[in-house]
């Protein structure tokens, strides 16, 4: 029984001694190496997956295999580590006492398998693999700016997909319409090819090629890198592209901007669309309605034929016509009718009516259109609407009703579309000034503007009594403005200033009556010089006036004035009180000569009045007079009474 069991003893150290062969039935066969995962210029932590005893960590190598050579990169003597000489003597440490090597600055060529070997107390090993990922930049896409042409024969490039600096090899899918493409014969075939960087990381490029129908022009195309990270599987999109696709032109049509209806003044753009690409070269033709043949239109660069603005000359039937430059075949369009509405010749009759006062007058107005027309007439003076429809009868004419009547012919349904006729009517009479005179304040010396406005049929002239500088502009034809520019003097003072208007039926002035401002009166803000300065009045309100033309008083000036009369009225209210009080005391006495006692009824003993001097200027009594000039009555002579009561 001895011998057999030392044979098998025997056998058994040899096949421990033995090295193992893979595939070989009935050994055992080596674990799978345990899995690490990091990222690109992450740390890598290996831990050594031996006896966790002091004893078995004392004596550890470390070792990489490459191309299933081992090569020693670290070693560990009594609990000491040391790095051996190589690639990674500077980026190897011992962590969490000696268990786990850590290593630093992971890059891609660090993918491969590690393996820490124990020496008591029997030799053991135990293997890492090191597994290195890196997320590739976003992929850049650049679409086939030159086009594609759909009777190619065989699939044209279509985009260029390249992701940059991965780890590993990412896979890329193209889409079109955000439908994956795969490869179909003659059809689809995408094109792929990898570099390796110096720094081990991969750029991946994919060339997508396909044959495109007309249907394609607004297809969107794009890539997707699918890559591996520690924490999953990932994706990166790039941008959507759309590829220029050329094909032949089938139709031809015009198109009219804007649109709906339109009319004379708009602008219009007529231009050729085809459904070709590129589109053929295009030009436009109008039907000539006497001859009925087409005659071409000039176009811009753009080959549109802009009409602005639109005339109702414009109106007819236009043609467009697109030339393929490849085949040199001509498509044209089917014919476009243009209407520009209109509103013309816009007429009244009589033209230039004349009548005299008392009579009635009947207006007709007419119009030529393209759409059906509403009519009013308009007082030109006013803008007031005094009929709707194409006649305006005047009865029992009156001087007033000479003037400006405007005639609207409209389209309702054209917003905008619209003529008018203006027509003066013109009503015998003498001149007519609508004030007979006016009051303005003036200074000696002063330059005064002074302005006269008449009316009457036939057209008045008007002329001045006094000489200086002075014109005529007529304002309507029964209506004229003559301007005088004289110099103040005393003579002038006295004897004022006449207008005068005349015409073969009579004639009718207007006065200006001139007076002379008090220099002492003036405010320090007002003008105190005796030199020169220019005034301007002006004849005539809704026909002639006189209107002074002044400086007003500044807001200020005003409020100064305001706070002074306060003030004042407060002082002479404490000097009031203080004089009834000396009085009562009897220190104040009373009765001198030219004066008379003030005799209160019983009722009323404790008032008194102060008189207060108005400190007004002429200038603004004559305001406070009334437009007319009225006088103040006798006893009124701008005097204030207050009533201080207690």
């Amino acid at each position: 029984m001895g011998l057999p069991r030392l044979v098998c003893a025997f056998l058994l150290a040899a096949c421990c001694c033995c090295p193992r062969v893979a595939g070989v039935p009935g050994e055992a066969e080596q674990p799978a190496p345990e899995l690490v995962e990091v990222e690109v210029g992450s740390t890598a932590l290996l831990k050594c997956g031996l006896s966790q005893s002091q004893g078995n960590l004392s004596h550890v190598d470390w070792f990489s295999v490459h191309k299933e050579k081992r090569i020693p990169i670290f070693r560990v003597r009594q609990g000491q580590g040391q790095s051996e000489p190589g690639e990674y003597q500077h980026r190897l440490s011992l962590q969490d006492r000696g268990a786990t090597l850590a290593l630093t600055q992971v890059t891609p060529h660090d993918e491969r398998i590690f393996l820490c070997q124990g020496k008591r107390p029997r030799s053991q090993e135990h293997r890492i693999q090191l597994r290195v990922y890196k997320a590739p930049e976003e992929p850049n896409i650049q679409v086939n700016a030159l086009g594609i042409p759909v009777d190619s024969k065989e699939p044209e490039e279509v985009a260029t997909c390249v992701g940059r600096n991965g780890y590993p090899i990412p896979q890329v899918i193209w889409y079109k319409n955000g439908r994956p493409l795969k490869e179909e014969k003659n059809r689809v075939h995408i094109q792929s090819s990898q570099t390796v960087e110096s720094s081990g990381l991969y750029t991946l490029q994919s060339i997508l090629k396909a044959q495109l129908v007309k249907e394609d022009k607004d297809a969107q195309f794009y890539c997707e890198l699918n890559y591996r990270l520690p924490s999953g599987n990932h994706m990166k999109e790039s941008r959507e592209v759309t590829v220029p696709v050329f094909y032949p032109t089938e139709k031809v049509w015009l198109e009219v901007e804007p649109v709906g209806m339109l009319k004379e003044g708009d602008r219009v753009e007529i231009r050729c669309l085809a459904d070709g690409n590129p589109p053929p070269h295009f030009s436009i033709s109008k039907q000539n309605p006497s001859t009925r043949e087409a005659e071409e239109e000039t176009t811009n660069d753009n080959g549109v034929l802009v009409l602005e603005p639109a005339q109702k000359e414009h109106s007819g039937l236009y043609e467009c016509q697109g030339l393929d430059l490849d085949t040199m075949i001509s498509l044209p369009s089917e014919p476009q009718e243009l209407l520009v509405n209109y509103v013309s010749d816009v007429r009244v009759s009589p033209a230039a009516p004349e009548r005299q006062e008392g009579s009635s007058l009947t207006l007709i107005c007419e119009a030529e259109s393209s759409q059906d027309l509403e009519f009013q007439w308009l007082r030109e003076e006013t803008g007031q609407v005094l009929e709707r429809g194409p006649v305006l009868q005047l009865h029992d004419l009156k001087r007033e009703a000479g003037g400006g009547y405007r005639c609207v012919a409209s389209v309702p349904s054209i917003p905008g579309l619209n003529r008018t006729q203006l027509v003066n009517v013109a009503v015998f009479g003498p001149p007519w000034m609508a004030f007979k005179e006016r009051k303005v304040w003036v200074k000696e010396n002063m330059m005064l503007n002074l302005s006269c406005e008449a009316s009457g049929h036939p057209r008045p002239t008007i002329s001045w009594n006094v000489n200086g500088t002075a014109s005529e502009q007529d304002q309507d034809p029964q209506r004229v403005l003559s301007t005088l520019n004289v110099l103040v003097t005393p003579e002038l003072l006295e004897t004022g200033v006449e207008c005068t208007a005349s015409n073969d039926l009579g004639k009718n002035t207007s006065v200006l009556f001139l007076e002379l401002v008090n220099l002492t009166t003036l405010t320090p803000d007002s003008n105190t010089t005796t030199g020169l300065s220019t005034s301007t009045a002006s004849l005539g309100c809704a026909r002639a006036s006189f209107l002074p033309q002044r400086k007003l008083p500044e807001p200020e000036s005003q409020g100064v004035v305001i706070v002074a009369v306060i003030v004042c009225i407060l002082v002479l209210a404490v000097l009031g009180a203080v004089l009834y009080f000396l009085y009562k005391k009897g220190k104040l006495p009373c009765g001198r000569s030219g004066k008379q006692e003030i005799t209160l009824p019983p009722s009323r003993k404790s008032e008194f009045v102060v008189e207060v001097k108005s400190d007004k200027l002429p200038e603004e009594m004559g305001l406070l007079q009334g437009s007319s000039g009225d006088k103040r009555a006798p006893g009124d002579q701008g005097e204030k009474y207050i009533d201080l009561r207690h």
